[in-house]
């Protein structure tokens, strides 16, 4: 059976949600495997809208197993908040629904105390972090300090581990200006949770090693977008983790042979949050209209997304980091009643003409986009779920997309509704 990644190929809020909620029905098994509570996906099913940070976004549908990968930085006590609040919505949530994987690193108060401080203390350049603790985790996996589910189980080293990061923390805080953590009261938290994460607890990599070889479908979800990538993207101003497909694998404990299909999430302009490059930028009423009609506020922070037009140069860029098979393409129904569309197609740096986003980030902020211009069409897109319901001229626009990025659509998105889709390829198909 075929197994699905899915990645954002932007800057992240492109509906990867959505679509991996109406992907889930396909799949046996939702598997999380990257990012923190900092991600942001909106369901809307029946009318009724979930907001999921934590929890992948398969668990709306009964029936699934979802998984939280190792790759995944988990703050408990916002996790458990979350499940309290989806199960307030009639979402059953359960050991047998929901699996944790014991190697999951574990996002402590410091952490996010950390991330605020040394946001609000940096006056060189902000990164745009959402505060939440994501990076000082990540930075302490790999500083081999940090605290992880299994270690709740046992309260020896539990404390050891924790006395290790204490020592890191403390010099740290005492340099910003903080008080030394509270040792005891940072315990106590954690005993107190620990009963109720544990029963989610499970060898992940041992599970879906096992699935797979009963022929069961595996949907990996990742969050954020490929532009944020640690590695890949817009270098500072991204995420701790890497987030192209490649981390699927790594994040859940699967080899990379389990990847069949790479679907990445584009939207059908261009948006991002927080600080950092973004040559298609508008400061128009064009960029205020996207804003508006797209409803551009971050689901985590409720910050203002900063919108452009599609920008066709990065997104080929994320497809070639991702080896995406094909793009579901969200939010064409934005673009309603645009008398004209422009796509990036190039950029020029410094007189010279660029077919992709330079690496150093004072070239980056120096790329001025080549646009290519395309009309737009006054008939509605929303709602429709077939290439019948769509104008002519959204179609070219769509057909114009795929040739300048050099890669099918698989899929198509005309509104929030789960139903609101068109199926061009299944990613599932064997």
């Amino acid at each position: 059976m075929a197994n699905v990644v899915v990645v954002g190929a932007q800057w992240g809020d492109e509906g990867k949600g959505k679509i991996v909620d109406w992907l889930s029905e396909r799949a046996d098994v939702i598997a999380r495997f990257q990012g923190g509570h900092n991600a942001g996906h909106t369901l809307v099913v029946d009318g009724e809208v979930y907001k999921l940070h934590a929890l992948p976004s398969g668990v709306v549908r009964g029936g699934k197993l979802s998984v939280i990968g190792n790759g995944v930085v988990l703050d408990p006590w916002h996790l458990l908040k979350e499940i309290e609040t989806i199960r307030a919505q009639g979402v059953s949530i359960t050991p047998e629904t929901l699996m944790i994987a014991e190697n999951t690193p574990l996002i402590l108060p410091f952490h996010g105390e950390l991330d605020r401080a040394r946001e609000n203390q940096n006056s060189v350049a902000k990164i745009g972090t959402t505060g939440r603790g994501i990076g000082p985790c990540y930075e302490d996996k790999v500083g081999r300090r940090v605290i992880r589910v299994a270690d709740l189980a046992d309260a020896a080293t539990l404390e050891l581990r924790l006395d290790r990061a204490l020592v890191h923390h403390d010099a740290l805080r005492r340099g910003l200006g903080l008080d030394p953590i509270d040792r005891d009261g940072i315990l106590a938290q954690l005993r107190e949770v620990a009963a109720e994460i544990l029963q989610y607890a499970a060898p992940v990599w041992k599970v879906l090693n096992e699935k797979r070889k009963a022929g069961k479908r595996i949907l990996f979800e990742g969050a954020q977008g490929a532009l944020l990538d640690i590695d890949f993207g817009t270098y500072p101003f991204v995420t701790s983790s890497n987030v192209i497909a490649g981390q699927a694998a790594t994040g859940v404990g699967v080899g990379p042979g389990a990847i069949d299909f790479v679907l990445g999430i584009v939207k059908a302009y261009t948006t991002r949050v927080g600080e950092g490059p973004f040559p298609t930028e508008l400061d128009d009423a064009d960029g205020q209209r996207l804003g508006e009609r797209g409803h551009e506020f971050g689901t985590t922070t409720g910050r203002k997304r900063r919108c452009g037009w599609f920008d066709a140069c990065l997104v080929r860029q994320t497809c070639a980091t991702s080896g995406v098979s094909g793009i579901s393409l969200t939010k064409l129904d934005v673009l309603d009643g645009f008398e004209t569309l422009k796509i990036c197609v190039g950029y020029e740096l410094d007189g010279k003409s660029l077919d992709y986003l330079p690496t150093a980030a004072d070239e980056q902020a120096r790329c001025t986009p080549v646009y290519e211009e395309i009309d737009g069409w006054s008939e509605s897109t929303e709602g429709a779920r077939s290439w019948a319901d769509l104008p002519a001229q959204a179609i070219k626009y769509v057909r114009r997309i795929e040739e300048l990025i050099e890669c099918p659509v698989a899929l198509v998105s005309t509104s929030p509704e789960r139903e609101d889709t068109i199926l061009v390829t299944d990613p599932f198909a064997d």
